[in-house]
């Protein structure tokens, strides 16, 4: 047997001393196990810790839980927390800065630990402000807000209270899970294994990769107006983003573009989401052989690109100078992130999947209201002043507003985007509510176009769509020539099949996907939601 290193003796002294320590302060019950072997796994060699950590904890597990929120003495939240079992807390209002509105103390106690080396990491949140703390001692702790940001967050603790969010998996679970988010957005090998092990693991998908060449040999005589083309991005920046964007929305793909040709036959791309030689994201309109070029040799994210062909009746609908004319008009305008996120939320709690809700969403927003006030004000605070018609307020003074009108915060996430609001840079459209809209203007949600807010579409509510060709024998010779698998779109580049669950089935109606749940991993949703 190996002699003990010094490194290992500190070790044990360590655990010794913290052992002895815990008995002094966590005398709340009865005795308990001095650790569990995950709160150690950091202690091991790298090579035997990490395949354990990873196979405990994933990005998800970054995610806060909400537990409640305290608002007076006389409503106390008790709770079950990851590492103490029994928690309670509650709020108690003072004037120690002699301010008009005072301040307040919440108080958490903490008893019943699982281990005497575990802690819970903890976020709180009011509209004005995000702080967290941690807990390692079995006893009452303290969280002190010196002075309200005036009569508002006085008035929204005390009516509502303060949020307080579980970190479920503990420090060493939240450490572990930002190691896993990192990586999604690396442009690397490690960052693509990683975006398609959480669709894996989250939504189901499958990536199964296909025979070479992983190229079509595209004619692009077989292209036509108002096909569709969807993109699904791997890795990178936008890989990572387009990563979460499909888990939380059900969406296998996360971006699109739409075919044009003109009156001589050229073959244009229009697209929400071209980067600009400014680095903006903008609308542009572009020559196939430009957009094509750029996604097999510039785009870095590494894109699995399908052509969804439209159905030949569809195309007969579809009036090409009306499409045009739109898709004109919005040339060189903003990418829509006003609505971006308007899309997915449709219902008060079945569009989050667990552990986010809109506690979760508010807090963040608050967050990045704080860091990024311009970012805050471009993503969200111009749609949610539409939405209880108002002008210019900042995310608290939302919140506020919207509960003097009866409105919680999720309700108000789930009013259904309209289609004709504008925003201070002009009509908002994302990717797939661009193209939409060409198709509401072109008329192929006629007649019942005024009652479709196509800004409530995500990706894959529009390749559900019983838009597109249902004809294996009408798709174009070249198309997927070389795959054993028959799909019943024009896959065109990529080396892992695409899914499109669910595509072209759906038939129109009015308000459609207005009110519609999206909850991981099956995304049900009931009939003409």
């Amino acid at each position: 047997m190996k002699p003990f290193s010094g490194f290992s003796i500190i070790i044990l002294l360590l655990l010794a001393l913290i052992s002895i320590f815990y008995l002094q302060s966590n005398s709340d019950g009865p005795w308990k196990t001095p650790f569990r072997p995950s709160d150690l796994l950091p202690l091991l060699p790298l090579s035997v810790s990490w395949p354990i950590l990873r196979s405990l904890y994933s990005a998800v597990d970054l995610l806060p839980t909400f537990v409640g929120a305290v608002s007076s003495p006389e409503t106390k939240l008790q709770w079950k927390g990851a590492c103490f079992y029994d928690n309670t807390a509650w709020m108690e209002f003072h004037n120690k800065s002699k301010s008009p509105y005072g301040g307040g103390t919440l108080h958490i106690k903490v008893t019943n630990a699982h281990s005497w080396t575990c802690m819970d990491l903890y976020v709180f949140a009011t509209p004005y402000r995000v702080t967290w703390d941690y807990y390692l001692l079995s006893r009452e702790h303290t969280l002190e807000f010196d002075e309200w940001e005036g009569e508002e967050e006085y008035e929204h603790v005390k009516h509502h209270g303060v949020s307080i969010f579980l970190m479920q998996s503990g420090m060493l679970g939240t450490l572990r899970a930002l190691w896993d988010v990192f990586p999604l957005f690396t442009n690397t090998g490690w960052g693509e294994n990683s975006n398609l092990a959480f669709l894996r693991k989250h939504m189901g998908a499958k990536f199964e990769e296909r025979p070479k060449p992983w190229l079509s040999s595209i004619n692009v005589d077989d292209i036509h107006s108002g096909d569709f083309l969807t993109l699904s991005k791997i890795r990178g920046r936008w890989g990572g983003f387009e990563t979460l964007e499909k888990w939380v929305t059900g969406a296998y793909a996360g971006h699109t573009a739409v075919c044009l040709k003109d009156s001589e036959g050229k073959l244009w791309v229009a697209e929400s989401g071209h980067e600009n030689d400014k680095g903006e994201d903008v609308i542009a309109i572009l020559p196939w052989e430009e957009w094509w070029d750029f996604e097999l040799n510039k785009d870095d994210s590494n894109p699995q690109i399908a052509l969804l062909p439209l159905h030949p009746d569809v195309r007969a609908k579809l009036n090409s100078t009306a499409a045009w004319e739109y898709a004109r008009s919005m040339d060189g305008k903003p990418y829509g992130y006003h609505n971006m996120i308007f899309s997915w939320i449709d219902t008060p709690r079945d569009n989050y999947p667990p552990p986010i809700d809109a506690h979760l969403v508010a807090s963040g927003m608050i967050m990045w209201s704080k860091i990024q006030p311009a970012y805050a004000a471009n993503m969200w605070n111009e749609a949610l002043n539409k939405r209880i018609q108002t002008e210019g307020l900042d995310l608290p003074d939302i919140i506020v507003e919207a509960e003097k009108l009866g409105l919680s915060f999720d309700k108000l996430l789930a009013i259904p985007e309209q289609d004709d609001w504008i925003y201070s840079d002009g009509k908002s459209t994302s990717c797939v509510a661009f193209i939409l809209e060409m198709y509401k203007s072109a008329g192929l949600f006629d007649p019942i176009a005024s009652s479709i807010q196509v800004n409530e579409f995500t990706i894959k509510d529009a390749y559900s769509l019983n838009f597109f060709e249902s004809n294996h024998s009408r798709l174009p010779e070249w198309c997927n020539k070389e795959d054993t698998v028959k799909l019943p779109f024009c896959q065109i580049k990529g080396r892992y099949r695409m899914e499109l669950p669910g595509y072209n089935t759906m038939q129109p109606y009015p308000h459609m996907n207005e009110k519609c749940p999206s909850l991981p991993p099956d995304y049900d949703r009931p009939s003409y939601c």
